[in-house]
């Protein structure tokens, strides 16, 4: 084969993979699972090195939460004013996150306006820790997808591919021997193994050979690959808190405006509560 017939053939693949990949990216029309995440109250709650989940609703979240059995199709991390970016309407770049299209990249909060998100925030770390996380994500901007790899792309073509539940995380990492190759939850696990910092380990209990406690064992914690993580770990990690913006912001269920109705339902409820039997 001539080194013409290959370069005319990886340049098919990747003109096609560019036509895929744009499609996957583009918004649909969909139903989130809780209402959206007011902005204003997401950048208000957030700290350096905050994974921020995101239930997207573009063609390629449909399948990644039908895969990972999740709410959550997308992540992204915290990364504040670590790159001085603005995006058009003057707002900061600080969220780092990898797009099948564009690779990995800065965004502002604008890009999950009208999403439902969740922060979920690494407890212990200390402030050089933090720098270097983020330091690490930041170094890997302009990291892209490998387009070529037009097969690795298809996977996401079918919303609910028939694959069995054992093998459907594993269908999540095809492809993943590319170094320059992004995934966003991938790119984060990355991120925090660089610092040692556990995400969802692979724990092998053994023997603690104490004589005066026969059943004590020892937990090791081995590193789970990181083509393997995807969005819910974070989620369902032990070691993450979840922060919620809107109890951040000063919760109070006393202040809330209800529908007559509703209010008129409480008192009933009150009254038929505290008359005798």
């Amino acid at each position: 084969m001539t080194s013409n017939t290959t370069g005319w053939r990886a340049a098919l693949a990747r003109w096609l993979g560019t036509r895929i990949s744009t499609y996957l990216t583009q918004r649909v029309h969909g139903h989130g699972s809780a209402a959206a995440t007011d902005p204003a109250k997401l950048m208000a709650c957030l700290q350096l090195g905050d994974v921020v989940l995101v239930e997207g609703q573009t063609r390629v979240s449909g399948a990644v939460k039908y895969l990972t059995q999740s709410t959550w199709s997308h992540a992204a991390l915290y990364v504040g004013d670590a790159t001085g970016l603005r995006d058009a309407g003057g707002l900061p770049r600080c969220f780092l996150e990898a797009d099948i299209h564009d690779g990995v990249r800065v965004v502002s909060v604008a890009a999950f306006e009208s999403l439902h998100c969740r922060v979920c925030r690494p407890v212990g770390l200390r402030e050089g820790e933090i720098a270097d996380l983020v330091a690490f994500a930041v170094a890997r901007l302009g990291h892209h997808y490998d387009l070529k790899n037009v097969l690795d792309l298809m996977r996401y073509l079918l919303p609910n591919p028939p694959v069995p539940t054992r093998w459907r995380r594993r269908l999540l990492a095809l492809g993943s021997g590319d170094p320059t190759r992004a995934i966003c939850s991938t790119l984060i696990a990355q991120a925090f193994q660089s610092v040692h910092y556990p995400i969802l380990p692979l724990i092998e209990s053994i023997p603690a050979n104490d004589p005066q406690c026969p059943t004590c064992v020892n937990e090791i914690l081995h590193v789970r690959h990181h083509s393997l993580y995807v969005p819910r770990d974070f989620d369902v990690s032990p070691y993450f808190a979840i922060v919620k913006p809107t109890l951040c912001a000063g919760f109070d269920p006393h202040a809330l405006s209800w529908h007559e109705s509703v209010v008129a339902e409480a008192a009933v409820a009150r009254l038929s509560v505290a008359e005798p039997v």
